[in-house]
């Protein structure tokens, strides 16, 4: 039995500032790629969706709520909840992942 996967507003407002920031410094191209891409690997949690890995910045906290997939460099940050797949985060590995696991996850 599938989940229904849900982007979060936060989420949603993460593709659409990924999608401007590579068009405008990249292509179009690129940017249209990049957001098929997360689409696709967040979609296909629909099926399988305990497969991805506990973020290794929550694990420390005891925080299991919360686990992820790559399309490298981009974190998928998701959290399953019944038969419902939500995606809370969608950035960059490269950026501080950790203040903001904080900031949106935990309201530290």
């Amino acid at each position: 039995m599938s989940f229904q996967v849900f982007l979060t507003n936060d989420a949603a407002r993460d593709l659409e500032e990924l999608y401007d920031y590579i068009a405008s410094h990249d292509s179009l191209g690129k940017a249209e790629y990049v957001l098929d891409h997360i689409e696709k690997t967040f979609l296909s949690l629909q099926e399988f969706p305990a497969r991805g890995a506990f973020s290794k910045e929550l694990l420390p906290l005891g925080i299991r709520e919360y686990r992820e997939v790559f399309f490298k460099p981009y974190r998928i940050i998701y959290r399953i909840i019944e038969r419902n797949l939500y995606v809370m985060l969608i950035a960059d590995g490269r950026r501080d992942i950790y203040s903001l696991l904080r900031r949106r996850l935990l309201a530290v």
